[in-house]
């Protein structure tokens, strides 16, 4: 353990971190923040230019539609973590929560009929993906998830959540 102080307050840091998610998986992953990223350098470009609003739109629901893809994903992970290791007498609760990623995504269509802007969209896919980190969170602490999945995890959603939502800003 290293402590470190700051003002008053002491600040424990463990010097133990959990392994490194498999090259395989850490690739992938962070590979799959390539489309968003690109929609939203995109949208950048064509801000100001003849036709330029026609583009900026529909390159921010894409990216959207694309958040909502991968939201549903993380409930299939969701669905098969807890299908190859968790307890019978737990398996409902486990498959329940599995499906609340692919409800979130499908019902974000829907904020249009509340206020018809990408925004009101893109903010509830941004919510999803990072609220989606404390069922990432319960899976691993029960020992459902590889040692290595919240390292990355954490940045994979955020990084999406980020990514959905100036997309959907921009829109």
């Amino acid at each position: 353990m290293l402590a470190a102080r700051h003002g008053r307050a002491a600040l424990t840091i463990s010097a133990t971190r959990a392994p490194a998610p498999p090259t395989a998986a850490r690739m992938l992953g962070y590979a799959g923040l390539i489309p968003n990223l690109v929609a939203l350098g995109w949208q950048l470009t064509a801000l100001g230019r003849p036709g330029g609003e026609i583009v900026v739109t529909g390159l921010g629901l894409a990216a959207q539609v694309y958040a909502a893809v991968i939201l549903s994903f993380l409930g299939g992970a969701w669905w098969g973590l807890a299908a190859a290791k968790a307890a019978p007498d737990r398996l409902w609760s486990w498959l329940a929560m599995a499906v609340v990623p692919s409800l979130v995504a499908a019902a974000a269509p829907l904020t249009g009929l509340i206020a018809p802007s990408p925004r009101g969209m893109a903010l509830l896919l941004a919510i999803g993906l990072v609220v989606s980190l404390a069922g990432d969170r319960r899976l691993a602490r029960a020992g459902l998830a590889p040692d290595w999945w919240m390292r990355l995890r954490v940045p994979l959603s955020v990084g999406l959540a980020a990514e959905t939502l100036a997309a959907g800003l921009l829109a």
